[in-house]
């Protein structure tokens, strides 16, 4: 039988490296991988492929992704890689006048080391908006900058206590400064208009097209639910993953209410059979157990310090509780859910670990595929328990260079030790850990190759800052791995990541092999074509 897709020409990645040069695919099939010999699959009708020395691999994963919001900030006051104040605030202005009509001013995705301390004040906006409400999440969606409209509207003032599983940042005289971390953020963000079902369709479309123009050809949404005010995307995958416009392959992680406990199982077992449809399952389930570190809420082990590097009483926060977390992962994982862990402190990190820990212990080594995300900062003690808990470390390497937020918002709150814990990557994979890779965009740019780039040099792109711990450096196998055969294990997509024969077509040509260049230059490097299931969903030819 002929072939109905042909590569050749040029090196393919299978699992023992880019040891092929040819590939056919029949169907949605990979059919043969080798050499010279697989052209004789060449018939009258089949494409023809010439790779042209570049590089073809299988298509990337992102085990830890938000596209649904994501898109819908690309369609609103999108301050994503503004640098400084002046930028962002000019950017809200130019967007609100040219909104006249906007009852609310929406968006985010703005970065805190444009801001000194990292918590912009009200009195910002209320100079350039000072008549509508104003709420704009911050790039990590742990906190939300409003002006003084949006705090009236929501009741805070001085006398409004911190919700417990969040603080509004305030001035030297008490009152709410402009900027609500963690749970505080609803209380505006409640209030602001929600996105239409359509909205939302339309955002998961966008997004999906330009994760397809980066290489993606599956994804694990982290978030399946209501959390802090973002839109549940749910319904967005199940109309299209019911109307066939839904390309990529979806895994959704349904959202663990941390203001509940087990009595939300079996809402989650409900779910996962009704939200299960075509190329989207949801069959996992997100326990977020800390907040992030540049606020003071990623769960630590040690206190934080403050200014003077002295010990502070803060040890972040558990957003569920950790002698009740075994007993829920322990039922989820009897269940046959997969947890998905937000983990970037060091004690959050050994929670979900000890939680890990006794789900195995009474119900054995279920092939469940437990994963922890972010994983800031581990304890080196728990470095090496990831292998023997089948726990995945899920990586988001964009995160693991020295960037100025590192210095100004992170490394004089832990101290020189945990500072030399973060982001072990090359650790964990020396321990025999298995690594998946993400973005958590919008938070981060969901483009693979930026990430390899960092995993590989531990520098962002064009950077000129110091290399960031460079004994946890990976190879470029390494991270080209995590961001395939890793993130497809996650995603329980066993016949993807991998070029090999029988193996679903989700593939990827790139404009050039990274392997013969210089890893300084693995960023540079962009996607000519993508296919799912061998169909081409992205060529750069036509974008």
């Amino acid at each position: 039988m002929y072939a109905d897709l042909l590569f050749t020409g040029g090196p393919v990645l299978t699992p023992e490296g880019p040891t092929a040069t040819a590939v056919a695919v029949t169907g949605d099939r990979v059919t043969a991988v080798g050499h010279d010999e697989v052209r004789a699959l060449a018939g009258p009708r089949t494409e023809v492929v010439d790779l042209a020395g570049r590089l073809l691999l299988p298509g990337f994963q992102d085990a830890h992704v938000h596209p649904v919001p994501a898109g819908l900030e690309l369609a609103q006051c999108d301050l994503t890689g503004l640098r400084t104040a002046e930028e962002s605030v000019a950017a809200v202005r130019a967007y609100a006048e040219a909104r006249p009509e906007r009852e609310w001013i929406l968006g985010g995705g703005w970065s805190m080391e444009a801001f000194e301390g990292g918590t912009p004040t009200r009195e910002l906006l209320d100079a350039v908006v000072p008549d509508r409400p104003v709420y704009l999440p911050n790039r990590d969606h742990h906190g939300a900058w409003v002006n003084s409209r949006a705090l009236e509207l929501a009741g805070i003032g001085r006398d409004t206590p911190d919700p417990a599983d969040g603080r509004i940042e305030r001035d030297a005289s008490g009152a709410p400064s402009g900027t609500l971390q963690e749970g505080a953020m609803q209380l505006v963000g409640r209030l602001a208009p929600a996105a239409t079902a359509a909205d939302r369709l339309a955002a998961l479309l966008h997004a999906q097209r330009y994760l397809h123009a980066l290489g993606i050809t599956a994804w694990q949404d982290a978030l399946i639910g209501d959390f802090l005010g973002m839109d549940d995307p749910a319904g967005a995958y199940l109309a299209a993953a019911r109307d066939g416009s839904l390309t990529a392959r979806v895994v959704g992680a349904l959202w663990w209410d941390r203001e509940r406990g087990a009595e939300q199982i079996p809402e989650l077992v409900e779910k996962r059979a009704a939200f299960s449809h075509g190329r989207f399952r949801a069959g996992t389930v997100k326990l977020m157990l800390d907040g992030v570190a540049e606020n003071g809420t990623a769960a630590l082990l040690d206190p934080y310090l403050d200014a003077c590097g002295c010990a502070t009483r803060n040890r972040g926060k558990s957003f569920i509780d950790p002698k009740r977390l075994p007993e829920y992962v322990t039922e989820l994982d009897a269940l046959g859910f997969q947890c998905h862990f937000h983990a970037l402190g060091d004690r959050a990190v050994r929670d979900a670990l000890d939680a890990v820990e006794a789900a195995r212990t009474a119900n054995g080594l279920r092939d469940t595929r437990p994963h922890l995300a972010h994983l800031q900062v581990v304890h080196p003690a728990d470095v090496a328990r990831f292998a023997p808990l089948g726990a995945t470390a899920n990586i988001q390497p964009l995160w693991a260079a020295h960037e100025p937020q590192m210095d100004e918002l992170t490394i004089p709150f832990l101290g020189s030790e945990r500072a030399g814990w973060q982001y072990p990557f090359g650790s964990l994979l020396r321990s025999g850990a298995r690594l998946a890779a993400g973005s958590d965009w919008p938070v981060s740019s969901p483009d693979p190759l930026q990430g390899v780039h960092v995993a590989v040099n531990r520098v962002e792109p064009g950077g000129d800052a110091p290399v960031f711990l460079p004994e946890q450096r990976l190879s470029l196998a390494a991270a080209l791995t995590a961001y395939t055969a890793g993130s497809a294990y996650v995603n329980h997509l066993d016949d993807t990541g991998r070029v090999v024969a029988g193996a679903l077509a989700d593939l990827v040509v790139l404009d050039r092999d990274p392997f013969a260049g210089p890893p300084e230059e693995l960023a540079d490097t962009r996607v000519a074509h993508t296919y799912v299931g061998g169909a081409r969903v992205y060529s750069a030819q036509e974008a």
